[in-house]
């Protein structure tokens, strides 16, 4: 095991970090939330076309890149620098990890190249510890009813991917209602799914919620750490240039104490990011073990990270608004984006608290009494 970023790694980074500085720079972010069209599907399809990041998951006999989680937490890390309004996390982690632990081995193909996209139906605040709402029915002839609420993705996926119960079917959007409802996070938006009468296709595997939930959550303490990454430097590079009393506003002590404990508690996060990734890359294969304490050491990294860098990112964008004056309260600066994307996705996949109840579950800890 290593925590350190290997040298592809390091230049999968700067591919993704350079076209999305590029195409993908605040005022670009900020456009596009305000229009009627947040995701950027032209940016995700160069991404996919030049960097391959779509199959990144995805085994090479399938048109994929046969990497692990360690390469999509990189290109998670440079999205959440950017608040990037991309189908990364729901389709090429989200669908593409249930796609692989259901088997199906054609729509995967077609994810991988990008040219498709694919939302798992499934509530953004879904927890891995607790089994998923029974909203949806389906009859014995393969027709779907019911509702699904707050499904990330959902309004620019081709594929929606929708378990019930333990089985995982695949339906068109077009068959589908989808109704965009208001977020915080506006670079993420989410929908309302309604399924009335419509025709699902075959079950194409088993659905183990808890599985891919948790590799999700581990995976999304990454983009947390992308955005509490940018949110630091971007305030360090402000509190050297403005200046207050004749002298720049991070010379004061008080202000050089904050920052200080900003930056501790991002080097801590990046630890659990990467560790996380590191022991979730072993789940992300098509041989990934199942043995009972592989899976044990998997949920709980995953449950480190998650609770500590939803936290942490939170903590930095809050600061940074404030240590930015009034010119962080403003709509025009693009710090109020990180700051809803920290908020929103701390309850995303499991909450904090959550996390950390399973955490003493996990480690045989016990509770008050």
């Amino acid at each position: 095991m290593t925590l350190l970023y290997t040298e592809v790694e390091e230049e999968l980074r700067a591919s993704v970090r350079d076209l999305l500085a590029d195409r993908c720079g605040a005022a670009a972010v900020l456009g596009r939330v305000e229009s009627e069209a947040p995701y950027d599907m032209g940016l995700w399809k160069t991404l996919s076309r030049d960097i391959g990041v779509a199959g990144l998951l995805v085994p090479e006999e399938y048109g994929g890149a046969g990497a692990s989680a360690r390469e999509v937490a990189v290109v998670l890390e440079e999205l959440g620098r950017a608040v990037a309004p991309l189908p990364f996390f729901t389709s090429s982690v989200l669908a593409t990890t249930a796609l692989l632990q259901a088997g199906e081995e054609d729509l995967i193909q077609e994810l991988a190249s990008g040219e498709t996209t694919a939302a798992l139906a499934v509530s953004l605040a879904a927890s891995p510890y607790r089994p998923l709402p029974e909203t949806v029915t389906v009859t014995d002839g393969l027709i779907l009813n019911g509702e699904i609420r707050a499904v990330a993705g959902a309004d620019v996926a081709d594929v929606l991917l929708v378990p019930v119960g333990t089985v995982l079917y695949v339906v068109r959007t077009e068959d589908v209602r989808i109704d965009v409802v208001p977020s915080l996070d506006l670079t993420r938006p989410i929908a309302t799914v309604t399924f009335s009468g419509t025709p699902a296709g075959e079950a194409i595997g088993g659905f183990d919620a808890r599985r891919v939930l948790n590799l999700g959550a581990g995976l999304l303490a990454s983009e947390q750490l992308g955005v509490a990454e940018w949110c630091l430097g971007t305030t360090l590079a402000y509190i050297k240039e403005r200046h207050q009393f004749a002298r720049p506003v991070g010379s004061f002590q008080a202000i050089k104490h904050r920052m200080a404990d900003l930056w501790l508690d991002v080097v801590r996060a990046r630890a659990a990011a990467r560790n996380a990734a590191d022991l979730l890359a072993t789940d992300s294969g098509p041989g990934a073990s199942r043995d009972r304490e592989a899976v044990r050491d998997r949920e709980l990294a995953a449950a480190v990270a998650t609770s500590w860098c939803s936290e942490v990112a939170v903590r930095v964008a809050e600061e940074s608004v404030q240590l930015h004056g009034g010119i962080g309260m403003t709509w025009e600066h693009p710090l109020h984006l990180y700051l809803k994307r920290a908020k929103s996705t701390e309850i995303a996949l499991g909450t904090p608290g959550a996390h950390r109840e399973a955490l003493a579950d996990l480690a045989d800890l016990p509770g008050p009494a």
